[in-house]
């Protein structure tokens, strides 16, 4: 009897410990899965830039991670970091050696295509990198200081064409945008410029107004506060209509020259960002770009921001971009663009 008592016992008791077992897998079943929603960022994000201080992507920057904090966008702040080293190889390296990490991202120029394809021994593949945000498409203008003797575009390129070696134009770093927009200068124009890398575009302008070099092909934003206080003035935009800011210099192709060059500005993360965080960062900075404040900054500084590119949409822009840099660094000679 206490035999066959003991065992219905047992059995019951296993019976119930099945039944609660099956009602808690169906109660976990039941529950929501972990998605993009819930993930934050648990600790300050780095903000990479790949540029020195006082430029236009340090100013973007800056000006983002402010508009994110005032808006309560992150739980967590954004700090920006400047890496300018080589060209932004610095930056890049330091991104790609953060692969997996969802708290650091990189605000990109165009350099994050150049960079990479005239170091080569750099080991960095951005086609790996985590898209995040295209937030704005910068322009080239082509400036000289307010007094100078040269005040168009047909003059410079005589003057340039005649001075060569003692026309010093000064830009970002080289092998990277400033650069490559001068090299394409050069072959139009059959000259042969000293071209003066410094470290950031808020270097060159103030290089520029200082009459340390002759020109420069500075960003709207880098130039903005000379040529508000009539310091600096732009003789030509390298755009392919008039911008509204600059509504009364001509463009390069209205006046015979087909010389067209833009930026990116965009946000990446490194390669192996979970997609979860990259999901997070996707949307937080499309509420950035959709706000009043950015819109009414991009109109003010001459950035075309009609258009918010994200994700797989910002891989495929890459990739194109990518190929396209290819073309001109084939087209006027990596040497053309690395010289100093």
């Amino acid at each position: 009897m206490l035999g066959k008592t003991g065992g219905n016992r047992m059995a019951s008791f296993k019976l119930r410990g099945l039944g609660m077992a099956l009602a808690a897998g169906t109660a976990f079943a039941l529950m929501p899965q972990a998605t993009a929603a819930d993930w934050q960022p648990r600790k300050p994000v780095e903000f990479i830039i790949m540029a020195g201080t006082g430029g236009g992507a340090d100013q973007i920057a800056r000006l983002m991670q402010g508009l994110i904090q005032k808006n309560d966008l992150s739980p967590m702040p954004f700090i920006p970091i400047n890496k300018a080293g080589g060209s932004g190889a610095e930056a890049l390296r330091y991104i790609q050696d953060k692969a997996g990490d969802d708290h650091t991202l990189l605000v990109t120029l165009n350099s994050f295509y150049t960079t990479p394809l005239v170091q080569e021994g750099l080991g960095v593949d951005i086609t790996k990198f985590t898209p995040i945000a295209r937030m704005a498409i910068d322009t080239f203008l082509l400036w000289v200081p307010a007094d100078s003797e040269i005040s168009d575009f047909q003059t410079w390129g005589a003057e340039v064409a005649k001075a060569n070696k003692d026309f010093k134009v000064g830009g970002t770093g080289i092998g990277q945008e400033d650069s490559i927009l001068f090299a394409m200068l050069e072959a139009e124009f059959g000259a042969d410029v000293t071209y003066i890398p410094f470290p950031g575009g808020g270097d060159v302008a103030k290089s520029l107004v200082g009459k340390h070099i002759v020109s420069t092909v500075n960003n709207p934003a880098e130039q903005m506060e000379f040529w508000r206080a009539k310091q600096s003035l732009p003789l030509v935009q390298f755009t392919d209509e008039r911008m509204e800011s600059f509504a009364d210099v001509p463009t390069a192709k209205e006046l015979g020259h087909d010389l067209v060059y833009y930026m990116q500005r965009s946000i990446n993360g490194p390669p192996g960002m979970s997609p979860e965080a990259q999901e997070w960062y996707v949307d937080l900075f499309q509420k950035l770009f959709e706000s009043q404040e950015w819109q009414d900054f991009c109109k003010s500084d001459g950035l075309t921001c009609d258009e918010f590119v994200g994700g797989a949409e910002l891989a495929t822009f890459h990739n194109n971009q990518l190929e396209r840099h290819k073309a001109l660094i084939d087209k006027v000679g990596a040497a053309a663009i690395t010289s100093d």
